[in-house]
Order: structure tokens, then C-alpha cells, then sequence
């Protein structure tokens, strides 16, 4: 039996993976996009540079798949104090390389699964079209501001 955590909103767990992946670098091995890709496609190195240039505007579906199916458990979360979400992170360059930050595709809509993380106690956001998000998070005893 898997002791995984089940994220509601997987712009949360986003968020989550970039911490632990990029900042704390405990969660590897950390994905870089044109690696996944070449072997995700069976591609050598240049087709996998070519096909980033192409596709690497949208989502790259095997690449938020990956993330989405991430096993995330308990004991990765327990040192998780701060998310400081911000458009430079390096999560979101991997989903959509040539993101430009000009969009909500990545902001968080909903504070349900702070409660996943025990030890949280403020978050930064990303724009949110939900006027009453600072407010959940603020409810959970979470400090929460927009970037």
C-alpha cells in the first residue's frame, strides 16, 4: 500500500515537486526536459532539441503527466516550512520551456491541500483569478501574499 499524498490541485503539487526537486534537491532525479524527452520519444539529443523548440510553448503533456504521477509522500513534505511560488521557477521551464509568465496556467486555485503539508507556514502565490485564496490559506494559519 502506497503512502503517497493525493494532491487536489496539481498546480499545488507543482509547486511542491519545485521545492523539493530544485530547491532542496531531495526528490531525484530532478527532470530536465530535453533529457525527457529524448528518451521519453526515443530521440536522440538534436531531434529532442527540435522538438522542445517546436512544442515547448504549450505543455508538454509527458512532462506534466510525469509530474502529475510523482509519487509526493509524507515524510518529503515534513521540512517544507515556506512555497514561494514564483514564474522564473525551474518546475514550470520544464512543463512549458518557453513559458512566459503572461498567463494563470500555473497558479494555485485552492488551498485544500495545505493541509497535506503540516509543517507550512507561509506561501507566496502566483496570480489566481480566486479573490478569496489568501483568505483559505490565511484560515489554515498559513501567511499566505501574492508574488
Amino acid at each position: 500500500m502506497s503512502n503517497q499524498l493525493i494532491f487536489k490541485d496539481l498546480n499545488f503539487k507543482l509547486a511542491v515537486i519545485n521545492e523539493l526537486m530544485y530547491v532542496q534537491e531531495v526528490l531525484q532525479p530532478k527532470l530536465d526536459v530535453y533529457e525527457f524527452i529524448e528518451k521519453q520519444r526515443n530521440l536522440t539529443s538534436s531531434e529532442a532539441y527540435g522538438v522542445i523548440e517546436e512544442e515547448g510553448y504549450e505543455v508538454i503533456p509527458e512532462v506534466l503527466e510525469h509530474f502529475k504521477n510523482l509519487e509526493i509522500t509524507p515524510k518529503m513534505v515534513e521540512n517544507i516550512e515556506e512555497l514561494h511560488m514564483d514564474g522564473g521557477d525551474e518546475i514550470y521551464s520544464q512543463v512549458i520551456p518557453f513559458w512566459d509568465g503572461e498567463d494563470d496556467v500555473f497558479s494555485v486555485n485552492s488551498a485544500v491541500d495545505a493541509t497535506l503539508l503540516s509543517n507550512l507556514k507561509s506561501i507566496s502565490l502566483l496570480y489566481s483569478e480566486n479573490d478569496s485564496l489568501l483568505e483559505e490559506f490565511q484560515e489554515k494559519g498559513i501567511e499566505a501574499d501574492w508574488l
